[in-house]
C-alpha cells in the first residue's frame, strides 16, 4: 500500500508569520520567479508570499460559530501545481490533514534520518491560510520504511517509537492541535480488545505500544488532542459487530489505566454495497460518549464502484448513504469535526483499489473533478449547520 492512500487500506518550524493579501497575478509572478531560480515546488509551497492568497468573506476557513468544522485530506504536490484545487481547499476547509507527508515512510526514509521538508510546507500552508492541520499518523502498521523491519527487540522498538513521536510532535507543538496517534490497531476480525493487527509495534511491544505512543504524544504536546483512529465499525454483519465490541473494550481499558486519550476517529470509508447498522453504531457511540471521549469523522468518502453509472443517480445514492451515516452519528454525539479523504474527485485513492467496471470515473467526494459541488457536499453542509 502506498503512503498516500487512506489509512483504512492496506528540528522546529520557523516562527509564525503574519498573513498578507496577494492577488492571483502576484502568485503567478512569484511562482515564475521561483521556477527561474530553480526553487522546487515543495520550497515554493513553504513561502508565505507564494500561498497567502486573500480569504473572501464567504471563505469557509473561518466557520460561523457553532458549525461543525469541515476539512479534507490534501496533497502538498497538488497544492503547488494545481491552483484551482488549492483555491478550493482554501475556500472550503477549516482543517486539512496530509495524505502522506507525516507518515513514517515520508519522514523516516532511513534510520536516524528525518525529512521534514514536505511536512513543514504543508503546515506552513495551513498557517498562512488560517486552516488548522491535523496530524496523521504516529503509530500504524502501514506506510512504514523497510528499515523498521530490522528492529530486533522490545527495547529497540520502544526507543524508536518514543524517539519518533517526541521528535515529530514536539516539532509541531502549537501548530498541529490534533493527532491520530494510534491508527487502526485492531485486527480485521478481532476476538477481543487484545487482537491487534500485525505490525512491528505489536510484534515487539505487544498491547503496550498503544499506551507508550499516547503517553509520549501527551508529553511532547500536552495541549494536543490525542485520537485513536479506526475503521469498519458502522456496518451490519458479525465482523463489524466484533470490531465495535473490541474497540469499545479497548477504549475502556485505556481509560481504566489512565492512558491519555481524548477522542475516537471514525474513518467512515462508506461502501455503497454494505448496509449501515444504525443500532450497532449508535450503541457503540453511546459507550464512547459515556467514556467521556469526543468523536471525529476523519476520512469520510463513499466507495461507489458498485453503483449505477448514471451520474445524477449515483451522486444521489452516495449522498443518501452519507446522510444515513451522519444522521445515525448525530443522534448520539455531535462530532468535533468532519473530514473527507480528499475534497475533489480529481484526487482520490478510490480507483486504485475500486475502479469501476464501466470505465466511468469514481465520484466519492464532495466536489467533482471540475471542483463543482455535488449532493454529498450539500449533505455535509446541512449536517454541519444542525444545532448542537
Amino acid at each position: 500500500m502506498l503512503a498516500a492512500y487512506p489509512s483504512g487500506f492496506n528540528a522546529h518550524s520557523g516562527p509564525g508569520m503574519s498573513k498578507k493579501t496577494h492577488s492571483r497575478r502576484d502568485f503567478l509572478v512569484r511562482t515564475a520567479k521561483a521556477a527561474a531560480l530553480g526553487i522546487s515546488g515543495t520550497a515554493a509551497l513553504s513561502g508565505v508570499s507564494t500561498f497567502a492568497t486573500p480569504l473572501t468573506e464567504s471563505s469557509a476557513a473561518s466557520p460561523a460559530e457553532g458549525l461543525i468544522p469541515y476539512g479534507a485530506a490534501a496533497r502538498s504536490d497538488a497544492l503547488v501545481s494545481d491552483l484551482p484545487y488549492r483555491d478550493a481547499i482554501i475556500a472550503n476547509c477549516q482543517m486539512i490533514v496530509p495524505e502522506s507527508e507525516l507518515k513514517w515512510a515520508e519522514l523516516r526514509p532511513t534510520r536516524g534520518e528525518f525529512r521534514f521538508e514536505k511536512a513543514d510546507s504543508f503546515v506552513d500552508f495551513g498557517r498562512q491560510n488560517g486552516i488548522k492541520v491535523r496530524g496523521h499518523t504516529l503509530a500504524w502498521y502501514g506506510a512504514m520504511p523497510a528499515w523498521t523491519e530490522e528492529i530486533a527487540d522490545r527495547a529497540e522498538a520502544e526507543r524508536e517509537l518514543v524517539g519518533h513521536i517526541e521528535t515529530v510532535v514536539s516539532r509541531y507543538r502549537g501548530q498541529i492541535p490534533s493527532w491520530d496517534v494510534v491508527n487502526e490497531p485492531l485486527a480485521e476480525w478481532p476476538a477481543n480488545e487484545s487482537s491487534f493487527r500485525p505490525s512491528i509495534w505489536a510484534k515487539r511491544l505487544g498491547p503496550d505500544y498503544l499506551s507508550i505512543a499516547l503517553r509520549e504524544a501527551a508529553l511532547a504536546d500536552p495541549d494536543a488532542q490525542l485520537v485513536l483512529n479506526e475503521y469498519d465499525v458502522e456496518y451490519k454483519g458479525p465482523r463489524f459487530a466484533a470490531r465495535r465490541k473490541a474497540l469499545t473494550a479497548l477504549l475502556r481499558s485505556l481509560r481504566d489505566r489512565n492512558v491519555p486519550l481524548h477522542a475516537v476517529g471514525l474513518q467512515a470509508h462508506l461502501f455503497a454495497g454494505r448496509s449501515i447498522d444504525d443500532d450497532g453504531l449508535q450503541a457503540m457511540l453511546a459507550e464512547i460518549k459515556a467514556l467521556d471521549l469526543d468523536v471525529l469523522i476523519t476520512e469520510l468518502d463513499v466507495i461507489d464502484y458498485e453503483l449505477p453509472g448514471k451520474v445524477a443517480e449515483r451522486d444521489a445514492m452516495v449522498a443518501a448513504m452519507a446522510n444515513q451515516f451522519l444522521r445515525a452519528v448525530g443522534e448520539v454525539v455531535r462530532p468535533k469535526a468532519i473530514l473527507t479523504w480528499g475534497l475533489s474527485d480529481r484526487y482520490t485513492w478510490v480507483p486504485t483499489y475500486f475502479k469501476r467496471r464501466d470505465g466511468m470515473p469514481n465520484r466519492p467526494l464532495p466536489l467533482d473533478a471540475d471542483l463543482h459541488r455535488k449532493p454529498l457536499y450539500d449533505v455535509i453542509e446541512e449536517f454541519r449547520h444542525k444545532p448542537a
